[in-house]
């Protein structure tokens, strides 16, 4: 378990986090992923989903599928009261840190062309916009974005420094 600070902490999704984690999709999101999409992840070996708490609230969560060497960034979500508070940034650095774990070369996400704060927290993370994928959501194309060699010491540094950041901010 990471944790970000004394009051906050970061565990594994479980089934029963589903309400609650389905509640703050629908709440954030205009094309919200429904429980069955959030149980058929969870039972797969290739996929890592994390949730950060404080005092048993649930505050946000996110979603790595790994292939092979790439970690795909599949969801990222924080409560929009606690945004802006480094939540976003401790849950990205999780989810690194766990692709590094598994073997991971690469990381890789999409996110709404129109979603200019998630692009400048991946871009942190040394991520660069590759393409697009048209119409990726119903309203709005998608940004394609990679980091490759995560696995090198010039990225160890860079995640220290984002480390050092979100607990500075804690």
């Amino acid at each position: 378990m990471t944790t970000m600070n004394s009051a906050m902490s970061f565990r594994p999704m479980a089934i029963a986090d589903l309400d609650v984690i389905v509640a703050l999709e629908r709440e954030i999101y205009p094309q919200p992923w429904s429980e069955g999409i959030f149980v058929d992840e969870l039972s797969r070996d290739d996929r890592v989903y994390l949730v950060a708490e404080r005092g048993g609230e649930v505050l946000g969560f996110a979603g790595l599928m790994l292939v092979d060497e790439d970690a795909h960034v599949t969801t990222l979500a924080v409560r929009p009261q606690e945004r802006e508070r480094g939540l976003g940034t401790a849950l990205m650095l999780a989810l690194v840190e766990t692709g590094l774990e598994r073997g991971s070369r690469n990381l890789t996400l999409e996110v709404r062309a129109s979603n200019k704060g998630a692009q400048r927290l991946y871009e942190k993370f040394g991520m660069s916009v590759v393409g697009v994928r048209k119409h990726y959501y119903r309203d709005d194309d998608a940004v394609i974005m990679w980091a490759t060699d995560i696995d090198h010491a010039d990225y160890a540094a860079r995640l220290i420094d984002i480390a050092a950041d979100v607990e500075e901010a804690s």
